[in-house]
């Protein structure tokens, strides 16, 4: 045996070695040793903390879209859902700026408007002009909503244009709509071949995604109508052979929540929660490719009735090593070269991932950070379910960009009160951390 081939044997023998010693700490433990070993980012603002209870209006922050004003982009707005809630919008200090209330319920025993996801469209054609709007998802009425921006209107910058006579999404009568298997996850999407501009819908508790074109009407409003929808699998063959569906409460699938296009060259990535990271046409053509796995994926579990929570088995091993369950909140994250990232929130570790956006390098992954806490009164992000990145100069509050993300648990808190809220963050020191 020669020297290299020596060294090259205890080389491999070493490396072995770690890899049984990495397998042999306990799962949670590794995955923690993930998230610690990333960099670090802090937040500079936060906006009120919201509060899902009677008291605060049954408010809860959930996800975030950052609106550039080109004139004065000093006077840009943050749009974000906050569930029964309504809509909150902010300026860049974070400050609240107008609150939209949800719609109330049809009827008195019907679900009551809930705004889970927002996204933004630029310079849709109305009759009145072209505009910019804030469309959200309104999971208790299975419709969606169109807000017109107006940084300077005197009753606030935002504007209710949707058409009254907007269908539902998925459910055929309001029975379906209070079983709330209804409009979830968002994102919207202009063709640059056809000028059309569309919104991307995903189905609670169902693995669909609708694709629905939106439709100006002569009256300054705006509707939609369903082109196609694409069910994403429920069940998955694992490499020893087994079928393997994610533990869930009965008759519940794994759904999708955050999702994203690139329109560069029309791909939708969805983050299916208990699942991985997909990509797919967002035309919803084609066969969807999945990225990456979270690391659960393959994980047999039991549910438990009287608990309501799933009891995990013996891990064998097929999952990921990047995100842990749930994934959501994907945002991109562009750069003036074509470069860029798929940006998704790993809420099972406080992470968030970055994926390259050039389908060249597959979506490789490119690393992680973490958002902690600037200090004792302005904490980080945990859990966090939206997610929205502008990498564009916003004034000289964020010169470099911003990157706006959900706190599932805002600190310090109000007693035994869930209390929300959105962090604000310079993306100059996101690309730092990503460059790392």
């Amino acid at each position: 045996m020669t020297r290299s081939t020596i060294v090259r044997s205890t080389v491999l023998t070493v490396t072995t070695a770690l890899a049984v010693a990495a397998l042999a700490v306990p799962a949670e433990a590794r995955h923690r040793l993930h998230a610690d070993a990333l960099p670090v980012v802090t937040p500079r603002a936060e906006t009120p903390v919201l509060h899902d209870d009677d008291e605060g209006g049954n408010a809860d922050a959930d996800d975030p879209a950052i609106w550039r004003n080109a004139v004065a982009p000093d006077r840009s707005l943050v749009v974000a859902t906050a569930k029964e809630g309504g809509l909150r919008v902010y300026d860049l200090d974070a400050r609240l700026v107008q609150s939209i209330a949800a719609p109330p319920a049809a009827g008195e025993d019907d679900a009551p408007g809930r705004f889970n996801n927002v996204d933004l469209v630029h310079g849709l054609r109305l009759s009145s002009g072209k505009a910019d709007l804030a469309v959200t998802s309104d999971r208790g009425h299975d419709r969606l909503r169109f807000y017109r921006v107006d940084r300077d209107r005197a009753g606030g910058p935002l504007t209710d244009v949707t058409d009254p006579a907007a269908p539902l999404v998925f459910s055929r009568d309001q029975a379906e709509v209070d079983d709330q298997r209804t409009a979830y996850g968002l994102a919207t999407w202009t063709d640059p071949a056809t000028g059309k501009s569309y919104a991307l819908v995903s189905r609670r508790e169902r693995t669909a995604i609708a694709l629905l074109e939106l439709l100006p009407t002569a009256d300054g409003k705006v509707t939609y109508r369903k082109v196609r929808t694409l069910d994403l699998p429920s069940a998955f063959r694992l490499p020893n052979g087994t079928s393997w569906s994610p533990c869930a409460e009965p008759g519940e699938l794994p759904q999708v929540e955050g999702m994203v296009v690139d329109p560069a060259n029309g791909m939708l990535y969805a983050g299916q929660e208990d699942v991985g990271v997909w990509r797919m046409r967002a035309d919803l053509t084609g066969a969807p490719k999945l990225i990456d796995k979270v690391r659960e994926y393959g994980v047999p579990g039991v549910y438990d009735e009287e608990t309501e929570e799933c009891t995990p088995g013996t891990d064998p091993g097929f999952g990921g090593t990047r995100i842990s369950a749930d994934v959501e909140g994907l945002t991109l994250l562009t750069e003036s070269d074509g470069d860029g990232y798929v940006l998704a929130s790993s809420q099972g570790d406080n992470t968030f991932a970055a994926y390259d956006r050039e389908l060249e390098d597959a979506n490789e992954y490119e690393g992680g950070f973490r958002v902690a806490a600037a200090n004792d009164t302005l904490d980080g992000s945990e859990e966090c379910d939206g997610a929205a990145v502008l990498n564009a100069p916003l004034g000289s509050k964020y010169p470099n960009g911003l990157l706006v993300v959900q706190d599932g648990h805002d600190a310090p808190g109000d007693g035994d009160r869930d209390a929300t809220n959105f962090k604000f963050v310079d993306l100059g020191g996101v690309m730092d951390a990503l460059d790392d």
